[in-house]
This record gives structure tokens, sequence and C-alpha cells, in this order.
């Protein structure tokens, strides 16, 4: 690759998390809960591609399921469509934006599949050599917080009987160093087990366990046959983990940050409870609580509302200008609510109306989601959590503040 890409920045607030780039148009785009494109949210590069363009290329808005998720096809079509899920995903998404760009500005040819496979590699080769853990052990009081509040809740849950375990795919020494700085070194003890290299999603299937030497940090020969208190083991399989601990289906409540590889398989094929670590939460959080946000929101619906009570009255060219001027004023309300949270993407969750791709996938593996784990600090360990009751497109909305019910409008209900 040209050398002058080295001398393109890295933008960390340029992309959101849960965005698909599309290996055949080499477009990164926001994509809603039910597969459509959110318009004024595709980007090439670092360009924003214009609304008649992407009609022109997708034949409309909509993604056919067979391009968004292939594999539940037998001989379907080979995937294009790639969610960029994970953390990781934005200095990846950074990358392939900045190197077509870079190709972009110079009129230089490339294939976008190509080119993702690659900076896909770069990011991953970072990783697989060990380069970012020597880095970040190398300087640790920089990238990792000392989290006081991380050991008092694990204490707190040792303490009122929990058992609790580890499993990660980060290699033992790196583990050490990072709980030893963040928590103490007495970590170990709070674990009754601790599964390190654990190469998830494959834990989930078929793979044997081994113990660790944790003075050499090297894997031992021995046959596992019992998971120890203690002791640090390598690799292994769900199986044979509920099989030594006897921790089954809804009993075990388990945390990750990734939705694919730490929380799918746990739900779909054992039963276990799931918590999403979501650092986006808190400035989401932020941003839908502050008073602009939510007089926007108001409006917007008022406005909604507004217009289609107008059209239950016979047309005339008055109604129609002031129609026309509410879907204006409409239209500048999403802009600005989208602009909140991200200038080119708008929220992780959300799109304009309906929830992101992203959200559809993180509640289906996720029972409960969070910025930290440390926020279960805030609830005593008998806490009940129950799902907020929705009301449904044809379900008349209950204002349970002042015990009003609203009648059931003769409006479609729609979810877009």
């Amino acid at each position: 690759y040209p050398r002058g890409i080295e001398v393109m920045k890295y933008d960390p607030h340029f992309a959101i998390r849960g965005l698909h780039f599309d290996t055949s148009s080499g477009l990164l785009l926001k994509v809603d809960a039910f597969h459509n494109i959110m318009l004024g949210s595709v980007y090439r590069g670092l360009q924003p591609v214009p609304n008649d363009e992407v009609f022109k290329i997708y034949e409309g808005t909509h993604l056919a399921i067979t391009k968004i998720n292939p594999s539940n096809f037998l001989n379907g079509p080979r995937r294009t469509m790639h969610h960029m899920i994970d953390l990781f995903s934005y200095p990846e998404m950074v990358l392939i934006s900045n190197v077509i760009e870079f190709f972009q500005q110079r009129g230089i040819p490339y294939d976008p599949e190509y080119l993702f496979r690659d900076c896909q590699q770069a990011v991953q080769n970072v990783h697989k050599s060990g380069k970012m853990y020597q880095a970040v052990i190398n300087d640790i009081d920089k990238y990792l917080k000392k989290s006081p509040h991380l050991g008092e809740l694990l204490q707190r849950l040792v303490s009122s009987g929990k058992m609790l375990f580890l499993i990660t795919n980060s290699g033992f020494e790196f583990v050490k160093k990072g709980m030893d700085h963040m928590i103490g070194k007495g970590w170990r003890d709070l674990f009754d087990v601790v599964i390190t290299q654990a190469r998830k999603p494959s834990f989930y299937h078929q793979q044997a366990s081994r113990c660790v030497d944790t003075r050499l940090y090297r894997p031992m020969w021995q046959k596992v046959s019992a998971l120890c208190r203690g002791q640090v083991y390598i690799e292994g399989n769900i199986e044979q983990f509920k099989k030594f601990t006897g921790w089954y289906g809804p009993n075990v409540l388990y945390f990750g940050d990734h939705v694919y590889s730490d929380l799918r398989d746990p739900v779909l094929y054992h039963g276990w409870r799931t918590g999403a670590i979501i650092p986006e939460l808190e400035s989401e959080i932020k941003n839908g609580n502050s008073l602009d946000f939510q007089r926007s929101v108001v409006w917007l619906t008022n406005l909604q509302d507004l217009i289609l009570q107008l059209k239950a009255f016979p047309p005339s060219s008055k109604r129609a200008q002031l129609t026309d001027e509410w879907k204006r004023e409409r239209r500048e309300l999403k802009l600005k609510l989208k602009a909140l949270f991200n200038p080119r993407f708008g929220s992780v969750f959300r799109t304009y109306t309906n929830s992101t791709y992203f959200t559809r996938r993180l509640v289906r593996f996720a029972d409960l989601y969070m910025s930290s784990v440390e926020n279960l600090l805030n609830y005593p360990l008998n806490y009940t959590f129950y799902p907020r009751r929705a009301a449904l497109p044809h379900e008349a909305v209950l204002d349970f503040r002042t015990n009003r019910v609203p009648q059931y409008q003769t409006y479609p209900s729609a979810k877009n």
C-alpha cells in the first residue's frame, strides 16, 4: 500500500459501533433492525454518499436478508455485508475509510473486498502477534485504570456465596498483569474457575482444557479431569465446563463485551443468562437526558401526531402547505437528534425512528446491558430486573403519570 496512507490521522469519533461495511460497493452504512439503510449515514471513505446514489446501488433502501445474513441459506450468496460490532471495529472502520479516501482522492482503482480483507487482517495481526498486549503491559497506567469498585463488586459477590468464573480469550500473562493492576494481586482468590486463551466462540464447541504453569506462563501436558480453584486453564469447552462445575442454564449469569463471540452461543444453546458491557451507553444516556434532546423528541412526537390528524380532514391547498411545513420541520428535528450523538451516523442504538441492527442483536443475546459491570454496585444482590413493557405499534400508549388512557387511533400502525 502507498506510504502516504501513514499520514492520515485516526479519528476515534468518525464512526459508531454496529455499522455494516459492504464489500460489494465499498460503502460504510448504518442499518436498522428491519434491514433498512439509514439515509444520510452512508459513506464512501470519509465522504457521504448522496441518497439518489444509494437508491441506485441498492434499488431502494431495504436490504434482503440473504445480503445481511447469507449463512442462513443453503447455497446462498457469499457474504458482502460485514457487521462491525465489537470495540476493535472502531480502528478497523477508520482504517478502511482512510484507505478508501486516499484511493478515491488519487483515482487509484481498488477492489473493496480485497481492501477490507487486508485492513481486517492488519488489525487482527496486531492482536495475534502480541504487539497490542505488549504495548499495554509496557505502559499499563496509560491503558488500564485502577478499578477498586470492580474489586469491591467481586468481593461482595463472593461474600454472599456466589461462585465466580473468568473465561477470556486473552493469555494468562496479559490477564495477570491487567488484573494485578486494576484490583490487586489477590484477584485469583475471588474466582472459582479461571480459563484463559478460551478461543471463544470455539469454546462453545469442542476442544480440550489444559492446565497452565502460572510461573512460566506455559501450558502443561497433564490431562484435566476437574476445574480446581486456584488453578489456571487454557482452551476447553462449555460442555466440559458444565460437567466439572455443575453450573447450568439460568443459574449462570455471564458478562461479555462482544455480542456474538461472548454471548450468542451461551444464550441460544445453553440457556445462560447474559449481560453485555457496552461502554457507549454512558454518552448515549447523557445525551438522552439532556433538556435539548428531550424537548426535541417531545416536539417531534407532537409534530407527527399533528401531521396524522391533519390528514383526517378534507384536502385543501392551505392544509397541504401546512403539512409540507410540518414535514420539513420534522426532517430537521430528526437530523438534529442524530447530530446530538454523532454528526455522521447518529446513535449506536437508534436510527431516525427504529432501533438499529446492532440493538436488535444486542437485546436478542443479552438479558441485561450496561456501560460497566460496576454499575451492579447500585443494586442489592437480591434485586430482580424486569423488562420494561413497551407499546406495540397497534397499542395505545398509556400515560401512567396522569392515569390518562388515550383512545385508540384509526391511523395505520407503522414501523418506519
